[in-house]
């Protein structure tokens, strides 16, 4: 016989039925609060993140100092270190060879003429350029140091695009000092006096400064929007205008102004100096005079061609080489600043026999003590 269950007893299950609905209701409905609560924090993050890209294109735009990143060279940042070792020797060979020639011709009484102070003149230009990218070069390769400020961009290419304003000035000047000693040498103590010296090198000095200050000011007023990284371990003007969002088309124009009144005026003088030159020097009668005058234009015809070849050859890269492999930009680059400042010095110590005795007798003289 079945005993009947007291309806407290039906109660009490029921409401253990209804305590374990709320429980899976209440674990549920923490469940998808906890997700709901991941996801909303992920898209916080997300929009976080995308916000902060925002505001450092933001503050690139609207910043007074915008940041670069210089670069080493790319595809080799690992090696940086091993990198550094040829370079740093590079910068040795030029510091000591420039400073030699300078001191040499500073010291030797013998050496103050119109050509060597032409030289020297090359020596000095040739050690600013190489202290100009040093620095940069050497602390991206050891420190990974590759920010640099507009500011101290604009300070770099002053010196750096100016020096070579001042160098391409300095052999115009030598290859005149050529033509009038080959084809005019009667007059050569005359026309080339000390004062007239002074002049052109005032007159190279003003036409820099005059070129190359509205060129860098008018990187002021640009916006940069982008992310600013250069293509090399300098500030090279061309490399920086095209990271700009603003117009650039008077950049761009007094760019090609001075081009136009540094280049494509220098390169023409010292063409056409070679030309009197050897027409000169084919009238001579004897073939070994002939060899004997030329051979004085050797070392000259060598710093031209390190210096105006690797500049026409980067700035055709730039142009017209876009799609060329990074590397070869910043190859190029490096190319471009470090050939004239190591192979100068070496040209004229071997080529010029006044300046290769001189040095010899200052070596000799500091072994001796």
């Amino acid at each position: 016989m079945k005993t009947a269950k007291a309806p407290y007893e039906d109660g009490e299950e029921a409401e253990k039925g209804v305590n374990c609905v709320d429980v899976v209701l209440c674990y549920l409905l923490t469940n998808i609060h906890m997700g709901l609560q991941k996801s909303q924090d992920e898209s916080i993050l997300r929009t976080n993140a995308t916000n902060l890209q925002n505001m450092e294109i933001f503050s690139n735009l609207t910043s007074t100092f915008p940041t670069f990143l210089l670069t080493s060279i790319p595809g080799l940042e690992s090696a940086s270190a091993w990198i550094s070792i040829p370079f740093c020797c590079l910068y040795a060979i030029s510091l000591c060879g420039n400073s030699m020639i300078l001191f040499v011709i500073i010291t030797h009484q013998s050496l103050h003429e119109p050509m060597f102070y032409f030289l020297s003149m090359l020596s000095a230009t040739d050690l600013g350029l190489t202290v100009s990218t040093m620095s940069t070069t050497l602390a991206i390769l050891w420190f990974n140091a590759r920010e640099i400020s507009l500011d101290g961009c604009i300070i770099q290419m002053f010196f750096l695009h100016g020096l070579t304003f001042i160098e391409s000035g300095v052999l115009v000047a030598m290859a005149f000092d050529r033509y009038v000693a080959i084809c005019d040498p009667l007059r050569y103590t005359t026309i080339l006096t000390n004062f007239r010296i002074i002049q052109m090198g005032t007159l190279m000095i003003i036409r820099t400064v005059v070129l190359i200050v509205p060129l860098l000011l008018l990187l002021k007023p640009l916006y940069f929007c982008r992310a600013n990284v250069l293509s090399h371990s300098y500030c090279y003007h061309p490399d920086v205008i095209k990271l700009a969002c603003s117009d650039t088309r008077a950049n761009s124009i007094c760019g090609l102004i001075d081009l136009i009144l540094t280049t494509g005026v220098d390169t023409p003088c010292i063409v056409l100096s070679y030309i009197l030159i050897i027409r000169s020097v084919l009238s001579m009668a004897s073939p070994k005079e002939r060899h004997k005058v030329f051979s004085t234009c050797m070392s000259h015809i060598g710093a031209v061609a390190i210096f105006y070849i690797p500049m026409m050859s980067l700035s055709l890269v730039h142009r017209y080489g876009r799609s060329a492999p990074k590397v070869v930009h910043s190859m190029m680059a490096n190319i471009y600043l470090l050939l004239p400042p190591v192979l100068n010095p070496i040209i004229y110590s071997v080529k010029t026999k006044q300046i290769r005795k001189a040095i010899l007798s200052l070596l000799l003289t500091g072994k001796q003590r």
